[in-house]
């Protein structure tokens, strides 16, 4: 997997994962604790970690008993494409299911045959090992096995991690049909002080995830982009949290969850005439939840059903310009709560080799169900406080988007107004000790710009956001939102990649950002410059060896992403990768 939107590929502390070239992504903001293979929210568009999904070959994966989870996808970034940051109604398009503000997708990357290994170290007694090898087995198909483990006593007591991974993956490619069948496990423990509370209490969490998926693609004719498509996976995802972890613990761990997704299903396209094609996607996904503490609900179980069709017309008015048309709608329904009906429209010009090349206005609406742990949690005690009346949130987004090349950059720049209804936050009441899941109703204004250069010697990507946000708790008394108000209200990106020579690269990803005040926030700032630099050699006496210097958080800044969560420090790594 490789983005092109960041400079630094590979992070400095953990294992690689999917979630790894986030942290740059300029249309992501990611929100880690301690670092981002341990635990991080993906939040786009002023979103929350909740209302965000991600798809992986077309499987809309998710978590049913908290959304921080759905970033545990147990697969090595080699197994995947470059990350795609969806929005808006780009949602639907691209399957990603149960999330209103944004989604990634991952499409399955071709199995190469060959191998990679690669091995660091660094501070604290931090090393990583991790290695991917694929062989083609005969014309058809292709095997691949890979591996991967980090460990580290951290910067600080309390603050350590023993991370690993292993996953095979059967890959059938024939003509235009192209087959994928995984098996992947993930075992994750790692501290934190102030993890998931602000109490200044040493919490843990132990985590293991393991997802067994099949899809095939066919693609019908690559002219009209007509295909079919199908898939299915079962996801089972164990977390054994420890508020802290020296406390001794009973014959019932008092936060032990085990959650199960089973989904089947698919999506096709078909043309109707040169111009017209029409679009429809239909999901069944059965989810269940064990657990020691979310007690306190009237299910644990659900049955999701989601769908959508969508018609898109294209016609040119004038030689050289093209007018899409897209209409859509999508259907949303559990055995469980309310159902939700989400109409989609847009209308876009191309006009290809103009400075701008692509203007387009869409109006779309999503909706997701809420997590167990906000439902079935005890809605009048303990360290997270469930809310049982919260039933189905909904979003509606208009967007105002343009795709430009001037003067030698190519980019993009957006408005977009988001209406969330009945989201669920978390929120933080004084003198009370506890979190406590409420409904909020948001307005989001944003405006978003991404361009990108090219020289001989260097790569620039540069990325800006500007957020503002009007919320109503209604009757509700909050002191301080996790969440939902826990954003930037201007961010700045930008990934520097620099060709010293032929042997040596320099690679810098940066984040300026200027945070809305948070009353939880309790060092670092509303202000903060994050950087990451890799220096790169390319050994000439040693075919495909590469060594690396790396160095996370370059100016050592303290700013807590997740306010009360404390930064993790400066840290310098050596590592190599040899690959064949």
């Amino acid at each position: 997997m490789h983005s092109p939107r960041v400079a630094n590929q590979e992070p400095v502390v953990a294992l690689a994962m999917p979630v790894s070239v986030l942290r740059f992504e300029p249309g992501v903001d990611l929100q880690a604790r301690n670092f981002a293979e341990g635990q991080a929210d993906i939040a786009i568009r002023g979103g929350t970690f909740a209302n965000t999904g991600i798809t992986v070959g077309g499987l809309p994966l998710y978590d049913p008993q908290t959304a921080h989870y759905t970033t545990e996808v147990p697969l090595p970034p080699g197994a995947l494409s470059a990350p795609r940051v969806a929005v808006g109604s780009d949602l639907a398009g691209e399957g990603i299911w149960n999330a209103a503000a944004g989604g990634v997708a991952y499409d399955w990357a071709p199995i190469r045959a060959g191998g990679e290994v690669a091995l660091s170290g660094g501070e604290w007694n931090t090393w990583r090992a991790e290695g991917i090898y694929g062989s083609r087995l005969n014309e058809s198909w292709s095997a691949e096995v890979s591996a991967g483990h980090s460990s580290s006593d951290g910067p600080f007591a309390d603050a350590d991690h023993d991370l690993m991974r292993t996953a095979v993956r059967l890959q059938r490619a024939t003509g235009q049909g192209f087959s994928n069948f995984v098996a992947a496990y993930q075992d994750k423990f790692f501290g934190w002080p102030n993890l998931y509370t602000p109490f200044n209490s040493p919490e843990t969490e132990d985590i293991q995830t393991l997802l067994l998926a099949a899809t095939h693609r066919q693609v019908i004719d690559a002219r009209v982009g007509t295909y079919w498509q199908v898939g299915a996976y079962h996801r089972r995802n164990d977390d054994n949290y420890a508020y802290n972890r020296y406390a001794p613990v009973g014959p019932v761990p008092p936060f032990k969850h085990t959650t199960r997704v089973s989904a089947v299903g698919g999506s096709g396209r078909v043309a109707m005439g040169e111009d017209t094609t029409i679009t429809v996607r239909s999901w069944v996904l059965y989810d269940e939840l064990e657990s020691t503490s979310l007690r306190f609900g009237e299910f644990y179980d659900r049955t999701h059903f989601s769908g959508s069709i969508a018609l898109a017309h294209a016609f040119e008015p004038d030689a050289g310009e093209t007018l899409r048309l897209n209409l859509g709608l999508g259907y949303d329904d559990t055995d469980r709560g309310a159902v939700a009906v989400n109409p989609q429209a847009g209308l876009a010009w191309e006009r290809p080799g103009a400075p701008w090349s692509r203007l387009a206005l869409a109006y779309s609406a999503a909706s997701q169900a809420p997590s167990y742990t906000a439902v079935a949690g005890n809605p009048n005690g303990g360290l997270f406080r469930g809310n049982p009346r919260l039933d189905r949130a909904t979003s509606r987004t208009l967007d105002l988007r343009g795709d430009f090349e001037i003067a030698g950059w190519t980019g993009s720049a957006a408005l977009f107004r988001r209406w969330d209804d009945e989201l669920v936050d978390w929120t933080f009441r004084q003198g009370v000790f506890a979190r406590s899941a409420q409904a909020v109703d948001l307005t989001t204004d944003g405006v978003e710009l991404l361009a990108t250069r090219s020289w001989v010697a260097a790569d620039l990507v540069l990325g800006y956001t500007w957020l503002h946000k009007d919320a109503d708790y209604g009757t509700q008394v909050v002191d301080g939102s996790f969440y939902a108000l826990n954003f930037p209200r201007h961010r700045i990106t930008a990934a520097v990649v620099w060709r010293l020579s032929d042997q040596f690269t320099l690679r810098l990803d940066n984040e300026v950002r200027w945070q809305q005040p948070n009353p939880l926030r309790t060092a670092g700032g509303d202000e903060a410059w994050l950087s990451v630099l890799g220096v790169y050699w390319q050994v000439p006496t040693v075919e495909n060896l590469q060594l690396s210097l790396q160095v996370d958080n370059v100016w050592d800044s303290d700013f807590q992403e997740i306010p009360a969560v404390p930064a993790a420090p400066r840290m310098v790594t050596l590592g190599a990768r040899w690959r064949w």
